[in-house]
């Protein structure tokens, strides 16, 4: 497996289809890149919200969304937007993330630096959990650590 930190934009990348994001499992995307997956997929963000009123989509879950040609893994890692992340939650998401794109062929994953933003995590400690998953699978992760909007990765 090799893990890339890069920066850049993961929504301007036109090769990267497979995309992944941490929130919050009370149904509200409201804030940070969360808004984006929200405004590009809006059909997800309807599946999403209805997954979390029904208590099916719950911390450290993993709730995959394939549209067009584009797959979204919503990676569960804080309870309410109001709630931190939590380092176990990351951990038991990205393992089930990694496990459905090895399940689906997936030779890539880009995300930006999920639970360190508004989930209120150090970025230190999360690019440590996202390092030791990377060595489990071969899966090219792509950690956006620096946003540029609108500029692809690099």
């Amino acid at each position: 497996m090799a893990i890339q930190f890069l920066q850049g934009d993961i929504f301007a990348t036109p090769d990267v289809k497979v995309l992944a994001h941490g929130c919050n499992c009370a149904g509200a995307m409201g804030k940070g890149i969360a808004v984006e997956f929200k405004k590009h997929w809006p059909k997800m963000y309807t599946e999403y919200k209805k997954q979390c009123t029904e208590k099916q989509f719950t911390v450290g879950d993993v709730m995959l969304w394939q549209e067009d040609d584009y797959t979204i893994f919503n990676l569960g890692t804080q309870r309410t937007w109001r709630t931190k992340a939590t380092t176990s939650a990351i951990k038991e998401s990205v393992v089930k993330m990694i496990q459905l794109a090895e399940e689906l062929n997936l030779d890539h994953i880009a995300l930006p630096r999920i639970g360190a933003g508004l989930g209120g995590l150090t970025w230190p400690t999360v690019k440590e959990i996202l390092t030791e998953a990377s060595k489990t699978t071969s899966i090219n992760l792509l950690i956006c650590e620096d946003y540029i909007q609108g500029q692809p990765l690099k």
